[in-house]
């Protein structure tokens, strides 16, 4: 969006997330521009990471990257438990203030990063496609994995109750990189910290969204970990997954983001499958099946928003 593009000339990614003006203004933005349903809060999962002892920047053009990346049972052991309403207060500042400016005009939803995202960044350095330095450490020190785990677990599960406490109506946890474990690599090393997270939520009565990337091989072991609703990402029908899951919990899914960037009766004929595998069962979320790429024309995304409360208000 123009308006966003002319915000991050000024500052950075970081200032915005750490500016509760600026973050809720961004997050105001597609609110005002397209038809969605929700406000989705405008901020980053690697938050946690810096208040943990792992610092990190954004460079332009690469993504984040991690000053010092953990790579050693020691590494780990280092990483500390903080008070997120302390640490991260401009996150909840920006909550109340968003909350404030939306009124009723649509719920907002908060979210944080999942273990195993979490811990890659960390590990990693940066975004990376083997995660040769992660599953080293995971299957080399179990140990050592596990308890660094249960200190992102305690420390998302906090972050997100703090979050609800400042008012978000419903949270979602963000397993962007998950893909990357086979079933019984996620049972063993991601699943129980994931559901320590999803327990720590769940009393509060907000619903939970559980997402990830690539997880055809491991949407009945996300559900198990927990969340209300599931994401699935475009590689499987969405009917598919939904079987696969349970249809005792809702869907979010599932068009392929690329398409937005080709013509437009691409992008319905698509939109019109999705819908029709969801079959007018209750409990399904319209949505793309990963993040919307930054060369997408506004224009798609609005007529696609429009498109999709045509085919589906009573």
């Amino acid at each position: 969006m123009n308006e966003y593009r002319a915000i991050r000339q000024r500052y950075s990614l970081l200032d915005l997330c750490r500016t509760p003006d600026l973050a809720t203004e961004v997050t105001l933005q597609p609110i005002r521009r397209i038809d969605v349903d929700a406000a989705i809060l405008f901020s980053d999962l690697l938050l946690p990471l810096e208040p943990m002892g792992v610092k990190f920047d954004f460079v332009q053009g690469e993504g984040p990257a991690i000053e010092n990346p953990l790579r050693t049972e020691a590494d780990l052991a280092r990483v500390r438990r903080f008070d997120p309403r302390e640490e991260l207060g401009y996150v909840l500042d920006a909550i109340r203030q968003i909350k404030h400016e939306l009124g009723s005009r649509a719920p907002l939803i908060g979210f944080a990063g999942a273990p195993f995202t979490l811990a890659s960044y960390a590990i990693e350095g940066g975004h990376s496609s083997a995660f040769a330095h992660t599953k080293a450490l995971m299957y080399g020190t179990p140990a050592a994995w596990h308890s660094f785990c249960d200190v992102i677990a305690d420390v998302v599960g906090d972050y997100l109750v703090a979050q609800i406490e400042a008012g978000v109506d419903a949270v979602q946890i963000f397993d962007s990189w998950v893909g990357a474990l086979n079933a019984a690599d996620y049972r063993e090393f991601i699943l129980p910290h994931t559901r320590r997270i999803f327990e720590r939520v769940t009393p509060l009565g907000v619903p939970t969204i559980h997402f990830g990337v690539g997880t055809g091989a491991i949407l009945t072991d996300l559900r198990d970990a927990g969340g209300d609703v599931i994401g699935a990402d475009w590689r499987t029908p969405l009917d598919e997954a939904w079987a696969r899951i349970g249809f005792d919990r809702a869907i979010q899914g599932n068009l392929d983001p690329t398409l937005l960037l080709g013509p437009l009766d691409r992008v319905f004929a698509a939109t019109d499958e999705v819908l029709a595998r969801a079959g007018g069962r209750a409990g399904h979320i319209f949505n793309l099946g990963h993040g919307i790429l930054p060369t997408t024309p506004l224009e798609h995304v609005q007529a696609l928003a429009r498109y999709v409360h045509q085919k589906t208000r009573g």
